[in-house]
């Protein structure tokens, strides 16, 4: 993988799944913003691609 690769994927996840997701909305009224992004990262499966994509592309930092 290539960084521009990882970004695209990153922005197709979060432009497809993310950004109008009503558990993430409906998160954020009852838990706040905090409380949302928690459970994005712990327990949400496109959040679990967005961290190994992440990952990817700090690995891919790492190396230059």
């Amino acid at each position: 993988m290539n960084k521009n690769t990882v970004i695209k994927d990153i922005d197709e996840l979060n432009d497809t799944f993310c950004k109008d997701c009503p558990i993430k909305s409906e998160l954020r009224i009852n838990r706040g913003k905090s409380g949302a992004h928690r459970f994005c990262i712990e327990q949400c499966s496109v959040g679990e691609q967005l961290q190994f994509l992440g990952n990817e592309l700090m690995k891919i930092y790492e190396k230059k």
